[in-house]
């Protein structure tokens, strides 16, 4: 019985090469389709959110990524202090800005 197991493993060579080529083709194909599903619209996100935060001034009303709601009163190098109340101000950076819900000039 084991000789025939070792006389079917010494068969068995090493796959052809066309095998290896598709497999190479498959991860491709796997890759690009993964770029195009996640990781392009992830990024396009990203830069939006960037431009959304460069374009925030004095008077904008704004959600925290906390929920917070708060109309922003100072810009800062890397931050913004945000009022959420009457005489509180709350020093915010400026990635927790998750939307804007109204600008000043509006």
């Amino acid at each position: 019985m084991t000789s025939n197991l070792l006389l079917f493993a010494q068969s068995q060579g090493s796959a052809p090469a066309s095998a290896v080529g598709s497999q190479i083709l498959f991860f491709g194909l796997l890759f690009a389709a993964m770029w195009f599903l996640m990781i392009a619209p992830q990024r396009k996100k990203q830069k939006e959110h960037e431009k959304m935060l460069k374009e925030l001034g004095n008077g904008d009303e704004v959600v925290t990524a906390g929920g917070i709601l708060g109309t922003i009163v100072a810009v800062k190098d890397d931050r913004f202090v945000v009022r959420v109340a009457d005489n509180t101000k709350v020093e915010l950076g400026k990635s927790f800005v998750s939307s804007v819900l109204k600008k000043a000039d509006q």
